[in-house]
Parts: C-alpha cells; sequence; structure tokens
C-alpha cells in the first residue's frame, strides 16, 4: 500500500457519503413587527432574504446569510442570534437543514436603502404576522411563526422538522 491509500479511501468514503443541503436567512422586521419578505424570480412564492451555504467556499451559515442578504437587498450588517435550525424533507430532492437567523429591527432609513439584486429579485414587502403564512410555502411559513415566537419568548435556538418544533 502506498501512502497516499488512506488519503484515497478517505476521499472515496467522503465522496460515497448522502448529501443534505444547506441555506440561511435572516429575519428583517420593521418598527411596527411586519416581517421583511422578497419574491424570487425564479420561483413562484415568497421567501426570506437568504440563501445557499457555499460550503466549498468553507463559508458557514452566518456568513452566508450575511453574504446573501448584502447581494440580494443590498443591506450589510451583523445578524444577530441563530433562531431556528429547520430540518426540511423534499420529495425529489436530499434534504435541507434551513438555518434563519435575527437581522434585526429596519429603521425607516434602512428600508429606503433596500437595492434588490434584479437577477433573482422581483420585490420585496412587509408583511404583517398574521399574513405570513399566505406569502410562504408550509414548511417557511411554520419556522418563520417559530422564530418570531423565539424572539418573542426569548427563548434560545428552536429545532424544527419541516417547520414543526421537535420538542
Amino acid at each position: 500500500m502506498t501512502t497516499t491509500q488512506p488519503a484515497q479511501d478517505f476521499a472515496a468514503y467522503i465522496a460515497s457519503l448522502p448529501r443534505v443541503l444547506a441555506g440561511a436567512a435572516a429575519l428583517f422586521r420593521d418598527r411596527e413587527g411586519r416581517v421583511l419578505l422578497v419574491e424570487p424570480n425564479y420561483r413562484e412564492g415568497w421567501a426570506l432574504p437568504g440563501g445557499t451555504i457555499e460550503s466549498d467556499q468553507g463559508e458557514s451559515p452566518r456568513e452566508a446569510a450575511r453574504r446573501e442578504t448584502a447581494e440580494e437587498i443590498g443591506l450589510d450588517r451583523p445578524l444577530g442570534r441563530l433562531l431556528t435550525v429547520d430540518w426540511v424533507k423534499g420529495p425529489g430532492r436530499p434534504p435541507l437543514v434551513a438555518y434563519l437567523y435575527d437581522g434585526g429591527v429596519l429603521g425607516a432609513d434602512e428600508l429606503a436603502a433596500i437595492r434588490l439584486q434584479e437577477s433573482e429579485l422581483l420585490s420585496w414587502r412587509l408583511v404583517p404576522r398574521e399574513d405570513v403564512t399566505e406569502y410562504l410555502r408550509d414548511s417557511l411559513g411554520r419556522r418563520l411563526l417559530a422564530a418570531l415566537d423565539a424572539l418573542a419568548e426569548g427563548s434560545g435556538t428552536v429545532e424544527l422538522e419541516d417547520g414543526y418544533r421537535v420538542h
């Protein structure tokens, strides 16, 4: 056996493991408590500012949420605590681990400074809590409501599966 054999065996082992998608987003609110949602142009429905974690670049979930927020809506600011971690199963794709961070409360000047990434987004809007599930698909709507509850309760990070609390 050559000295490179263990490294080759490990690389083959890693390549054989199942894949999981990972994404990160930020939850921004205005002073009235409405949530900032964005409308992607590449799929139906609405979303939170965020996207895929570039793990091949060594990016962490927090770094991804901040980078995606800066790219998508033009706001580059530190993010608060991790609100939820959600394990989302989906037909026809690998599972997704979705991280949601507290983006904080945006003032009028920050809202006015929002600049959409036109290659990905059509529009944005502020939506009251009671209306978010009209805009967001099931698991994302549940995740957002769980995150808002975590903020209101001052609790720690909430573990979710398909948007439902695990405990």
